[in-house]
Formats: C-alpha cells, sequence, structure tokens
C-alpha cells in the first residue's frame, strides 16, 4: 500500500480535488479510500489497478457525503455516471510518463497567493509529493507540529477563500512561479536524497519532479527559471542508476561508475539549459545550479571534473542567493580545486556563525576536510555527530563506515 500510495496519490488527490472542489476535503476522500483498501486487499486482493481503484472508492464517499447531507444536484449526477465509468478497475493504468492536468491545477491551488510561502510548500509537499510530515519538517529543520499546523491552515484557507480548483491565467503566473518552482525544487530534492527513512534516495517521487517540471516548461516557454530546472533535474537524474548498490547502499560521486549514467537524460538537460540561455535573460538561481550539474555529467571520468568552474559557479549562486547551504558546497567544490586547508577555513566560518547548527552535512564535510589533512581524531568526532544528525538510516551506515575508517 505504502508503494501504491507514494506512486498515485498525487493524481488520487487531484482528481478528486477536481471533482469536490476542495482539496482539503479530497485528501479526507483519499485517505479514507486507503483504509478501505488496507481492510479489503488482504483478503479480497489488491485490484489491477490500484490507483483508480482507490479514485473511484473515494468519489463513492463523497457522493456518500452529500447524500447524507440531502445536498444532490447537478454535480452529484455528474459524478454518479462518472463513477460508473470509474468503478471500471480493469481499464489501462495511468501512463508514469504523462502528465495529469489534474496534478498541475492541484500544484497551482496549493500554491495560491492566499497562502504564506511555507504553507504552499509545506501543502505541496504533502497532497503533491507524499511526504509525511515528519519528511517536511526535516526538509524545512523545523518541529514536526509546526508542518502539521501550516497544512491545516492553508487547507482551512483555501476553503475559506474558495480558491478554484485550475490553473491560473497568465496574469497570475508570475506570482505563483517562483513557489511552483520552489515547491518543485524541494519535492526533487526529497527523491534525490531521502531526509529519513531506510532508503538512500527515492526515485519516483524525484521523477514525478522531473514530469511536472517538464510540463511546467512547456506551459510557460518564456520563462528562463523553468527551463533551468528541467535542465538540473535531468542531470541529477541521470545519475540515478549509479548512485547505490544492487542492495541500495549510496555511491558516492566520485566513485561511481560513470558509464552507468543515463546520457539520454544528460543530452535533454543540456538542451534544456540552451533553451534558457538563447531566451537571453541570464541564469538564475536554478540554471546555475544545472551549470554546476552539468559539469559533473559531462565529466567522462571523475579527474576530469572541472572544480575550478564549479567553484566559480557556487560563488556566484551565493552572491544571487546568499545561503549557508550554498556556501557548505562551494566549500567542497574549493577542497577539490585548492585543497583541503582552504576550504576548511569556509566550513570553520560556517560553524561559528551557527547558520547550520544542526545540519548533518557540516559536521560530515568537516569531518571529510579533517580526514583529507590527516587529522584523523578531529575528523572522527565530526563524523559521529554527523551520523548522529541524519535522519536517514543510509547514511547513517555509511557515515559509520568512516568512523571505522577514522580509527
Amino acid at each position: 500500500m505504502a508503494v501504491v500510495w507514494r506512486i498515485e496519490s498525487a493524481r488520487i488527490v487531484a482528481t478528486l480535488a477536481r471533482y469536490v472542489g476542495d482539496v482539503g476535503l479530497a485528501e479526507d476522500l483519499a485517505q479514507e479510500a486507503v483504509l478501505d483498501a488496507l481492510r479489503q486487499w488482504p483478503e479480497q486482493g489488491v485490484p489491477a489497478n490500484p490507483g483508480a481503484w482507490l479514485t473511484a472508492v473515494g468519489k463513492r464517499k463523497a457522493i456518500d457525503g452529500w447524500r447524507r447531507r440531502e445536498r444532490l444536484d447537478d454535480r452529484y449526477a455528474a459524478m454518479a455516471h462518472d463513477l460508473e465509468n470509474a468503478l471500471d478497475t480493469d481499464a489501462p493504468p495511468w501512463d508514469p510518463d504523462t502528465i495529469d492536468d489534474d496534478v498541475l491545477r492541484l500544484v497551482f491551488t496549493a500554491c495560491h497567493p492566499v497562502l504564506a510561502r511555507e504553507q504552499q510548500v509545506a501543502l505541496t509537499l504533502r497532497v503533491v509529493g507524499g511526504l509525511t510530515t515528519e519528511e517536511i519538517a526535516r526538509a524545512f529543520l523545523v518541529p514536526t507540529a509546526t508542518v502539521q499546523q501550516r497544512i491545516v491552515r492553508a487547507k482551512k484557507t483555501l476553503r475559506a477563500a474558495h480558491v478554484p480548483f485550475e490553473v491560473p491565467g497568465r496574469s497570475e503566473f508570475p506570482e505563483r512561479l517562483s513557489s511552483v518552482l520552489g515547491v518543485l525544487y524541494l519535492v526533487f530534492n526529497e527523491g534525490y536524497a531521502a531526509s529519513a527513512g531506510g532508503d538512500w534516495m527515492r526515485p519516483e517521487l524525484a521523477l514525478e519532479a522531473l514530469r511536472l517540471a517538464r510540463s511546467l516548461a512547456e506551459l510557460v516557454p518564456r520563462e528562463p527559471e523553468a527551463h533551468g530546472l528541467v535542465a538540473l533535474f535531468e542531470f541529477q537524474a541521470s545519475r540515478f542508476g549509479a548512485r547505490t548498490t544492487p542492495d541500495g547502499e549510496p555511491i558516492l560521486l566520485l566513485d561511481q561508475d560513470r558509464s552507468r549514467w543515463d546520457r539520454t537524460l544528460i543530452a535533454r538537460g543540456s538542451a534544456a539549459l540552451s533553451r534558457q540561455d538563447a531566451l537571453g535573460r541570464g541564469r538564475g538561481y536554478y540554471g546555475l545550479q544545472a551549470g554546476i550539474a552539468q559539469c559533473h555529467a559531462t565529466a567522462l571520468r571523475a579527474d576530469d571534473t572541472d572544480w575550478e568552474r564549479i567553484s566559480i559557479l557556487y560563488e556566484a549562486l551565493g552572491r544571487l542567493a546568499p545561503s549557508p547551504v550554498v556556501e557548505l558546497n562551494r566549500a567542497v567544490a574549493v577542497s577539490m580545486s585548492e585543497g583541503p586547508a582552504t576550504a576548511l577555513r569556509i566550513v570553520d566560518e560556517l560553524v561559528a556563525s551557527g547558520a547550520l547548527r544542526g545540519y548533518h552535512l557540516l559536521p560530515s564535510v568537516r569531518g571529510e576536510l579533517l580526514h583529507r589533512l590527516g587529522r584523523r581524531a578531529e575528523a572522527k568526532a565530526e563524523f559521529v555527530e554527523a551520523a548522529r544528525l541524519t535522519g536517514n538510516e543510509r547514511e547513517r551506515a555509511l557515515l559509520q563506515r568512516r568512523i571505522d575508517a577514522a580509527d
């Protein structure tokens, strides 16, 4: 059931939202359908098309609710007619490479300007990305209760404002596109490097963000950052086949078998970056990151990586969007182009600032730099701290191996 929900939840909630006109109610209906499935599937077996089954049950529950409230109308009649067709669970399953317009409507609804930015992101990660509140909290480095409160308030606000379930008109794109891009970015990142759980990554989540980004770029072809985001995702996704061993253990970038990288996705990423550049408006936040990813993707061997260019791109990214995480990433690039001692000074400044307190990658990176400098005892202490802070079991095991190597 967990696998079905992770793959189909966005489409199920989106379809139900289109019918009932309420994102919060749609998610409640979907969850009720899941409870029915948990009771029935163990005895009756999993249907041939579980996504359609859950959607049909959700619709039926909506109709039952309207009936109980004695609010039957033309909408009920139309849904009831549609339900007869939807109950045919032998229908062909959704094509996983096709973006359903309802999913885009769901994303834009969740990113409506009546919501605060943190509410937009939290709600979309929940109803589109299918993340738990705990996973979202880790992504934001905030308490789980805070995320739960944001989601509840977002649903209430959408309901009170009677926000329509639709893709906005062109005049509304500028104020909402930034939020949509930001949400897709976070969804992809959670799939690329899972913040918690037993899996190093969740490819299906990242690929859903990639499909949404491609569709969005087609919708707004004159928006450079939409193409920049697609390029970034294409480059990052090209490495999925090489990022883990057959049993799911992580393989770090410099150790990956580059013959297993998907050259088709790399070519698509380069094409998307070229489309952005052709618009003549320069590279923004996502385009600069795509340029960094391209440097990695086009290096046939780890030794061929242009670390100096990567450092320069991180510098530009830091000027455009100052962030301690960007500075930490720049430190990694500097360690490869100028040496670990120079990079350690950058990282120590971050430690002194306290900006990344509680972020496991800070001690992880510092540990690597200390290890390369031969300061094993200090490196081990950093790896121990990083292992304590991470919520991902695979990453913790990887750090444990670094701890053992530091002895």
